[in-house]
């Protein structure tokens, strides 16, 4: 199958880099320390949420501050040795010219650097928590993330493992492909679903950039 566009928009976690270890890691200590039960939490949905959103379902309002501080500052501690570059993610992201793509992620700024610097990417390009006031599944960070690439939504596709992050591109108008890394198949929603970013390929043409995309 192939795709014709003007961006390529990369969730981080899941899509780009596995921290999923880390995640847990970090999300289960910070889950202790405020005496919030495993049932509880079990019932909560991490990943492709702003922590913020998270801490909401499960601590009063006053306490969601600091509780977003204490996450961030456990999983920034915890990013060495924690994240590792996913299948395709390396070769595809060197396809393709640093201004046609951007990375559009649920984590804070400072957590998403981290991360990035870590697994060696350095996006022109990104788009935080910290920069929207709607995180997903809100199509605000696609949209934000195609206006400053200076492109129209419709010719963006966006690459996420997360069912939040597909509904956002989806909102956004924008082709999705869905990632099998951290969800069954069957619980994405997605114009083409594939196992890995090793099943895509980009060429830059005269027209913008044209996405093979394979099994």
């Amino acid at each position: 199958m192939k795709i014709q566009a003007d961006a390529l928009l990369f969730d981080n976690d899941g899509t780009l880099v596995s921290s999923l270890e880390s995640v847990y890691r970090c999300w289960t200590r910070w889950a202790e320390e405020y005496g919030i039960t495993a049932e509880e939490f079990a019932r909560v949905e991490l990943h492709g949420r702003p922590a913020a959103e998270i801490a909401a379902d499960l601590l009063p309002a006053a306490r969601v501050p600091e509780a977003v501080v204490r996450i961030e500052q456990l999983e920034v501690e915890d990013v060495e040795g924690g994240v590792h570059l996913l299948p395709g993610t390396r070769a595809l992201l060197d396809s393709v010219p640093a201004d046609r793509w951007a990375v559009v992620t649920s984590a804070t700024r400072r957590l998403a650097e981290a991360r990035l610097d870590e697994a060696g990417i350095r996006p022109k390009t990104l788009i935080a928590a910290d920069d929207v006031t709607r995180g997903k599944p809100d199509p605000e960070p696609f949209l934000l993330a195609a206006r400053r690439l200076g492109v129209d939504p419709a010719r963006c596709v966006v690459f996420e493992d997360a069912p939040a992050g597909l509904q956002a591109g989806r909102s956004a108008g924008m082709t999705t492909v869905a990632l099998t890394t951290t969800h069954q198949a069957a619980e994405l929603h997605a114009d083409v679903v594939v196992g890995d970013l090793s099943a895509v390929s980009a060429l830059v043409t005269d027209g913008g950039v044209e996405i093979s995309v394979g099994a």
